[in-house]
C-alpha cells in the first residue's frame, strides 16, 4: 500500500484551500459584484417611488373591457401560442444549464477503469499454466473554487435562468396584446361592414328613385349616374373589408395555434368594439418600466455578463486541484497477494506564458458588459417612449370619439334635411348625394377611431408590461408534451418545478435567493 506524502506546511495550506472551496465563504471571488444599473432620468430626485406589484399594470388588464369573449381568447393565446411554448422550453433549457454550472463545484473528473487479462506460460518443469490478472482503478480530479470561478459561473447561469423566465413573461405580454389587438381589429371591421351595407342600402334606394324619375322624364340622366357612382363606390368597399376581416381572423387563429378560418367563439358579441373608461390609464408609475419583462431580461443578461468578467479574471490565476487515484490489482496465482495503491495530493496549474490572451479576454468580457449596459439603457428609454406614445394616443383618440359622434349626428340630420328639401324641389339631387357621402365618411371615421381607442389602450398595457403574472401560476408544459419529454429523457423534477412567484423579478431578488 502506497500513499503520496505531503509536507506538513503544504498540508495546512491545502486544507485551508479545500475548506475555503467547500464553504465558499472565505475565498476570494474575483470580478465585480453586480449592481442594478442606474437610469439617470428615472432615478432623478422627485421621481416616482419604486413600483410594487399592486402598482404595476393589472395582471389581467384585458378584463377592463368587460368582454368575456376577449377574456377567453387571451387566455387561450397565452397557453396555446407556439412562441409561448418555445419560450417555456427555453426556460427548461436554462434550468438544465444551471444544473451544469452547479456541477462544477463537485469533482470535475472521475474515471473508473477495470481490466481482466488471461495469458498462458510454458514452464520447463510443468505443464502449460494459465495466468489471470485483475485490476480496478478510480481516478479523480477536483479543481477547488479558490478564485470564485465556478461560483461566478453559477451566478451567470442563475441570471441567465431568470433572463429566460423574463423572456417567457415578455412573450406572454406580447401574445396577450396581439390577441386583444386583433380582436379589436376584427370587431372594428365587422362594424365597418355593417355600416357599408347600411349605406349601400340607403344609396340603392336613392338610385332607384332617380331611375324612376328619369324614366318618367322628371330628372336628368346626370342624377342617375351620380347616384349609381356613389352606390357602386360604396359596394366596392365591401370586398376589401371582407378581405381585411378574413386576414385578421386568420392572424388571430395563427396566434392561437389554430388553422385558418373563422372563430366560432366570436359569433357572440359581433360588431361590438371593446371599450374602457379614460381613467384606466391614470396612476401608472414610471418606475414600473423596470418591471417590464424585456427590461428585466436585459438586466438579467447584464448580470450574467458581469459574472463572466469574474470567470475570465480567475483564468489569470493558478488553479488549485485535489487529485487522487485508488487502484486494486490481483492475480490468479495462489501465492500472489492483492495490491492496493492510492495517491492523493494537491495540483497547481498556472498558464503563465499566456497572460496576454487571458488579460485581453477579461477586456472582451468587460466590453460586452458595457455593450449590454447600453442595451439596457436603450431598452428602458424605448419602453418609456412606447408607454408615453400609447397613453397619449389613447387619450387623444378618446377625445376624438366624442367629436366624431357629434359629426355623425350632424351628417345624419343634414341628410334628412337634404332629402326633404329635394322631395319639395328646393334643392337638386347633388345636395342629397353630398349628404349621403358625408354620412358614410363620418360613420367610417367614428368606427375606425373607436377601434383605435381600443388598440391604443392595448398598446398602453403592452408598453407597461402587464399581463405576464398569470403565466407564472401555470405549468410550463401541457400534459402531452411533458409525458413525451419525460419518456425520452430523465428530466425528473425539472419539468414539474414551478416558476418563481412574480415578486422575484430583479437581480437583487436572485442574489437573495442564492
Amino acid at each position: 500500500m502506497r500513499a503520496a506524502w505531503i509536507a506538513p506546511g503544504r498540508r495546512r495550506a491545502f486544507a485551508s484551500a479545500l475548506l475555503c472551496a467547500l464553504t465558499g465563504s472565505s475565498c476570494t471571488v474575483l470580478g465585480p459584484d453586480f449592481q442594478q444599473p442606474r437610469v439617470p432620468w428615472l432615478d432623478a430626485p422627485g421621481g416616482s417611488a419604486p413600483a410594487t406589484p399592486s402598482q404595476s399594470a393589472p395582471a389581467q388588464w384585458w378584463q377592463v373591457f368587460h368582454d368575456p369573449v376577449l377574456d377567453g381568447i387571451v387566455a387561450d393565446a397565452q397557453q396555446s401560442n407556439p412562441n409561448v411554448r418555445v419560450a417555456a422550453l427555453r426556460v427548461l433549457e436554462s434550468r438544465a444549464q444551471l444544473g451544469i454550472a452547479g456541477s462544477t463545484l463537485y469533482p470535475q473528473f472521475q474515471q473508473v477503469t477495470a481490466n481482466a487479462l488471461k495469458s498462458g506460460e510454458v514452464a520447463a518443469d510443468a505443464d502449460d499454466t494459465d495466468l489471470e490478472s485483475y485490476g480496478v482503478g478510480f481516478d479523480m480530479a477536483w479543481e477547488l473554487d479558490f478564485w470564485g470561478k465556478f461560483r461566478r459561473g453559477i451566478e451567470a447561469a442563475d441570471a441567465a435562468y431568470f433572463a429566460s423566465i423574463a423572456q417567457y413573461d415578455d412573450v406572454q405580454v406580447l401574445v396577450a396584446a396581439q390577441a386583444a389587438d386583433l380582436y379589436a381589429v376584427i370587431r372594428t371591421v365587422e362594424l365597418r361592414l355593417r355600416i357599408a351595407h347600411e349605406n349601400a342600402a340607403l344609396q340603392q334606394r336613392s338610385l332607384e328613385i332617380t331611375e324612376r324619375l328619369f324614366r318618367s322624364g322628371n330628372e336628368s340622366e346626370l342624377d342617375v349616374q351620380q347616384a349609381r357612382s356613389l352606390y357602386l363606390g360604396t359596394i366596392a368597399t365591401i370586398p376589401a373589408l371582407e378581405l381585411t376581416l378574413r386576414q385578421a381572423q386568420n392572424a388571430l387563429n395563427t396566434l392561437l395555434g389554430r388553422p385558418p378560418g373563422t372563430l366560432a367563439e366570436m359569433a357572440s358579441g359581433r360588431e361590438i368594439i371593446p371599450e374602457a373608461p379614460l381613467d384606466v390609464v391614470v396612476d401608472l408609475p414610471a418606475e414600473l418600466l423596470r418591471r417590464r419583462p424585456d427590461v428585466r431580461a436585459a438586466e438579467m443578461q447584464l448580470a450574467a455578463q458581469s459574472a463572466l468578467i469574474g470567470v475570465s479574471q480567475a483564468q489569470l490565476y493558478p488553479s488549485i486541484a485535489l487529485v487522487g487515484s485508488l487502484g486494486l490489482a490481483a492475480t490468479s496465482l495462489a501465492w500472489s497477494s492483492q495490491t492496493l495503491d492510492w495517491i492523493v495530493g494537491p495540483s497547481l496549474a498556472w498558464n503563465v506564458f499566456d497572460h496576454g490572451r487571458l488579460r485581453n479576454d477579461v477586456l472582451v468580457q468587460d466590453a460586452r458588459f458595457q455593450q449590454l449596459h447600453e442595451v439596457y439603457q436603450d431598452t428602458v428609454l424605448r419602453a418609456a417612449r412606447e408607454l408615453d406614445d400609447a397613453t397619449v394616443a389613447f387619450v387623444k383618440n378618446k377625445a376624438q370619439v366624442s367629436i366624431l359622434e357629434q359629426a355623425v349626428q350632424a351628417a345624419r340630420r343634414s341628410l334628412d334635411i337634404a332629402t326633404i328639401q329635394y322631395q319639395e324641389g328646393l334643392v337638386d339631387f347633388e345636395r342629397v348625394l353630398d349628404s349621403q357621402r358625408s354620412l358614410f365618411s363620418q360613420q367610417e371615421r367614428l368606427v375606425t377611431t373607436r377601434g383605435s381607442v381600443a388598440q391604443s389602450l392595448v398598446a398602453v398595457y403592452r408598453a407597461a408590461g402587464g399581463g405576464w403574472e398569470t403565466g407564472r401560476a401555470r405549468a410550463l408544459l401541457d400534459e402531452a408534451t411533458r409525458t413525451e419529454m419525460q419518456g425520452r429523457s430523465q428530466w425528473k423534477g425539472l419539468l414539474d418545478a414551478p416558476l418563481p412567484p412574480p415578486a422575484e423579478v430583479s437581480p437583487a431578488s436572485v442574489k437573495n435567493r442564492r
